[in-house]
């Protein structure tokens, strides 16, 4: 298997990471502004809170959730049905050689925060931190 010269960690490169959070800032600022004509689309509230990429930049995976965590199903419909629209919107402010291929999955991370913070209010954990 050839190694990369440049990052021989398990983790993302530099460059998958600057690309990531310059997909998710355009993803975002397409979805709050409309850009798609989609009524359905546009008349939700959707937060993109990660955007992963592959080591070839060819494929980003974008972790969204809706505005108070319900309609899952809805959404992932409307952005599947607009899937190639939002590629496009998005390429435009991108400078790669390949547009991405985008894939959605849910964003989970709201979830786990508030478990976290359900564990940091129990008694014995909050014992143990003040010691």
């Amino acid at each position: 298997m050839a190694r990369n010269r440049f990052h021989d960690g398990a983790g993302p490169s530099q460059r998958q990471l600057r690309v990531g959070e310059l997909i998710r800032r355009t993803l975002s600022d397409v979805l709050n502004r409309g850009d798609i004509h989609d009524p359905e689309l546009n008349r939700l509230s959707i937060t993109v809170g990660e955007v992963t990429v592959s080591p070839d930049l060819k494929v980003a995976t974008a972790y969204v959730v809706p505005l108070g965590g319900r309609d899952h199903d809805q959404m992932f419909e409307a952005l599947k049905r607009n899937q190639s629209e939002l590629r496009r919107a998005v390429s435009k402010g991108l400078t790669l050689k390949y547009a991405p291929e985008l894939r959605f999955r849910l964003d989970e991370t709201f979830d786990r925060l508030d478990e976290t913070r359900r564990l940091f209010s129990q008694d014995a954990v909050r014992r143990d931190l003040e010691d």
